[in-house]
């Protein structure tokens, strides 16, 4: 199991450390006049101790006192950033304090208790300048005691290939080297299921198929259900029947109706280890009552519990493993990717690594992706004795820990901090990677985004099989006018217990009931939970970073007096959470703030622009939330505003102050005085999905001043007009204002406008080059007195098309010539009083063809008599 294989993941630490040492900001102001002989320490022993951890690392798993010289550094590093962060955040005060903040005391909507003191600058050196000598005398007698071990210094672990350079053919070659090799042992296993259809005892064969078409037609009820560790029958009964029955017996009572007499084809994966015979044998005789020819699928690498599984009865059936000429392909494919002639002689290193991957696709691509960053043929034969303790009883766990050790700095932190979510889980990437930016993880980079960065690591980390299932969210899956596109992913099983082997302690995962017994570590630093821990079992380290609570509030009222009492928070999360108050004086560090669904959250308080470093803050759906703090425009360090959802009247002034703004996904055009115009945008360099509202309030020259057109990373555009506000007749103000709203060249992927209020469409919508290679959904929403429809059967991407209420519109296409929407999945025609027929010309030789169109929905268009 993955406990062998435990880790301190102490690199990482230093070298945030080191970095945060040279801050710009810790010079421009001052903040840490007096101690610039503290600081140049620091600067000189961090690298000497950075270059000689990992031999620290591997040592300190076999020596005690190395093990315990680590934990001592450990303790160190994380107060050396805790107390460097707090000079950043007196840098960020002062910066904004001179820029005119004055941070309002009234209570708004939220309990602010205690807000920062006034910062005495000579008070704040004194106070400070005693914990930075501690740290440099910590920091001193470690170095001492690090020379007295005598470790070497390893070159750290270099990049893989460019991504640029990865082949797609060469992954799905991949995918299709595996596809052969499994096709045979899939089909017997499909035929046992078969032919098991009038055996009365269920079936269970400790192995895997579920998907297969004739799978499906033959049984009544499939259910895959993921098994947790402590294998708890309860909670696999509600997994199975989606029950909420909290009492076990209780739950298996459900599912026993719920399976009652159908033929049921269940699957246990996760790698079941449980001895247990009485669990087993629970399960099993509520599973009993389901019909005729019912089977239990499950996966282990247990033999003695596959036994158990079956009763001995059946034979569990072993997969082969894949053939070593198919491994040996694939590993070949991602190690040699750079073609380097040294590696053509290498047949037998080959051979004898492969061996090492015991059949696991997994293992070879993780094996092959870690050799693509070793250029000597000695590095290969360090990587064969290191994978000389895999062998039948660890199969290929020490392989896999093997390609992390191997990973650079900052990728083992991103991939370690993964381990804080369920096994199974579907990750947000985009999410997760602002989570890595909260904690420091991501690599500062001159002139590169850190969401650009943080985006290439996730890149690398997919690409050498740390993640899997990689996927975007269907477009028709979405209702696209609150959410964008997300692409997630989830962790291999195996993976994952790397990674908790690797953090280890520092994470707390409460993934069901029983978790909530488990005592929280006092060294936890990051959580995440699904249920709410109560009363006696409410211990939360006091140097917690990370607190992710994904689900609506369970009590979680109960823990901010414990959680929040600590400045040590970077991120959190807290959506759906009725009685939740922010403390602000304890949040200095914090840089991620999930408020989203809130609904009980009317204002903001203004205390909140005193979150400095707050880089992410999200407000989705806080479906009563009327107006945003008026001061934050000096929360200068803030990338990603999202407020879709919200129930705003307009934007605080001076929004051109966030700089860093990356992401704000709503944007109203308010008609007062003081709030920011759409030209606030000219300068913020957004990506990502932008709403514009209320485009009444917006003139031709505030829209050509928003600068749409320089916004190439904008891939969501939804521009709106407030319905029913219209007095008649309506001025050619809006064909004016959407003119100049025109977007970038190319990247934009959705288009939606409602309530345009002119006869005809802008010129830059009639221009098709403009649209035509990345626009997948085009919305158009009561456009009234528009009479025309842009040629989009020439928009190449074009996959989902909506219309609605467009009263005057008589025809989908102007043209006489056939007209093909080539890539159209989805088609949406409604309220459409006017329309009588597809193409202008219609009989005329001229029709409309939807090769690939799988949902098409008319409704309320009552003179149009034909279908194309």
């Amino acid at each position: 199991m993955a406990e062998a294989f435990t880790s301190m993941l102490i690199g990482p630490l230093v070298s945030i450390v080191k970095n945060k040492v040279s801050s710009y900001l810790l010079d421009e102001y001052k903040v840490m006049e007096g101690m610039e002989e503290q600081r140049e320490v620091l600067e000189r022993k961090l690298p000497a101790i950075l270059h000689i951890i990992d031999d620290a690392e591997e040592k300190g798993a076999h020596e005690a006192g190395v093990s315990a010289w680590l934990k001592a550094l450990k303790k160190v590093s994380y107060e050396a950033n805790d107390v460097l962060d707090e000079f950043k955040y007196e840098a960020l005060r002062r910066e904004a304090k001179e820029r005119g903040h004055q941070p309002h005391h009234n209570m708004l909507g939220m309990d602010i208790a205690g807000l920062f003191p006034a910062y005495n600058p000579i008070m704040f050196r004194r106070r400070m300048g005693k914990k930075l000598c501690k740290i440099v005398q910590d920091i001193e007698v470690l170095v001492t005691e690090m020379n007295s071990f005598g470790f070497r210094e390893r070159r750290q672990a270099p990049p893989s290939m460019p991504l640029q350079q990865m082949d797609p053919v060469m992954i799905d070659s991949e995918k299709d080297i595996v596809s052969r090799s499994r096709n045979e042992e899939k089909k017997k296993i499909v035929n046992i299921l078969l032919d098991n259809a009038n055996n009365v005892d269920l079936l269970v064969l400790p192995i895997l198929v579920y998907s297969d078409p004739e799978i499906k037609k033959h049984f009544q009820f499939q259910k895959w259900c993921c098994v947790s560790d402590d294998f708890d029958v309860g909670n696999i009964a509600r997994s199975i029947c989606n029950g909420s029955e909290k009492d076990s017996e209780k739950a298996l009572q459900d599912l026993q109706k719920e399976l009652s007499g159908k033929r049921c084809l269940l699957v246990l994966d996760d790698d079941v280890w449980n001895q247990d015979v009485n669990k087993w044998e629970k399960l099993k005789t509520c599973l009993q009552h389901a019909g005729t020819g019912s089977a239990l699928l499950s996966t282990t690498r247990d033999a003695k519990v596959a036994q158990i599984m079956s009763g001995g009865k059946v034979q569990p059936h072993k997969l082969e493993n894949l053939d070593d000429v198919f491994l040996k392909d694939i590993l070949e494919r991602r190690a040699f990717n750079l073609q380097k002639p040294e590696f053509t002689k290498m047949e037998d290193i080959v051979n004898e690594i492969v061996k090492k991957c015991h059949g696991s696709p997994l293992a070879a691509k993780a094996t092959g992706s870690m050799l693509s960053t070793k250029t000597s043929k000695d590095e290969w034969m360090v990587v064969l004795k290191k994978s000389s303790i895999c062998n039948e009883e660890t199969g290929i766990l020490p392989i896999l820990k093997l390609s992390c050790d191997s990973l650079p700095l900052h990728m083992k932190q991103c991939f370690a901090f993964c381990a804080v979510s369920p096994k199974d889980y579907e990750i947000d990437v985009e999410n997760l990677i602002q989570l890595w930016m909260a904690n420091d993880y991501v690599p500062c980079e001159e002139d590169v985004p850190l969401e650009t960065t943080g985006r290439r690591t996730f890149n690398e980390l997919a690409w050498r099989s740390f993640f899997q299932d990689a996927k975007q969210i269907p477009l028709e899956d979405q209702n696209w006018s609150h959410f964008p596109c997300i692409k997630t992913c989830k962790i291999h099983d195996l993976m994952h217990d790397i990674a908790l082997s690797v953090l280890g302690e520092e994470c707390a995962t409460i993934n069901n009931w029983s978790d909530q017994k488990k005592l929280l570590s006092k060294h936890s630093r990051h959580m995440f939970s699904l249920y709410t821990v109560t009363g006696n079992h409410l211990t939360v380290s006091p140097t917690l970073q990370t607190l992710l609570c994904p689900r609506p509030d369970f009590g979680i009222a109960k823990w901010t007096p414990h959680m929040l009492k600590h400045n040590s928070l970077r991120a959190l999360q807290f959506p759906q959470c009725s009685n939740f108050k922010i403390r602000l004086r304890h949040l200095q560090h914090l840089r991620y703030l999930d408020l989203s669904w809130n609904w009980w959250i009317k204002q903001l308080p203004e205390e909140i622009s005193i979150l400095y470093n707050l880089q992410t803050l999200n407000l989705t759906h806080c479906g009563e939330l009327w107006r945003l703090p008026w001061d934050m425009k000096y929360m200068r360090s803030l990338r990603h505003l999202y407020t879709e959802g919200c129930k705003l009247s307009c934007m605080p002034p001076d929004l051109r102050e966030l700089t860093s703004l990356q992401i704000l996904t709503y944007f109203v055009a308010g008609a007062s005085s003081g709030c920011s115009t759409v030209e606030e945008l000219q300068n913020l360099d957004l990506g990502g999905k932008l709403k514009l509202s209320c485009l009444e309030n917006v003139t031709e020259a505030q829209a050509k001043a928003a600068t749409l057109g320089n916004k190439e990373k904008l891939r969501h555009l939804y521009l709106k007009w407030s319905s029913g506000c219209h007095e008649e007749p309506v001025p050619d103000c809006h064909k004016k204002v959407l003119d100049a709203l025109k977007p970038h060249d190319c990247g934009l992927e959705m288009l939606r406008i409602d309530d345009y209020r002119s006869t005809c469409l802008p010129t830059w919508m009639k221009d098709l080059s403009l649209l035509q290679k990345h626009l997948t959904e085009l919305h158009l929403v009561r456009l009234e007195m528009c009479e025309e429809f842009p040629q989009c059967n020439h928009l190449e991407a074009l996959q989902i098309l909506h219309l609605v209420r467009l009263d005057k519109l008589q025809s989908l296409c102007s043209d006489e010539a056939s007209l093909t929407f080539l890539k159209l999945k989805e088609l949406k025609l409604q309220n459409l009083k006017s329309m009588e027929r597809w193409v202008a010309t219609e009989g005329r030789g001229g029709e409309v063809t939807f090769p690939q169109l799988e949902n098409l929905v008319i409704y309320f268009c009552p003179n149009l008599v034909t279908l194309p």
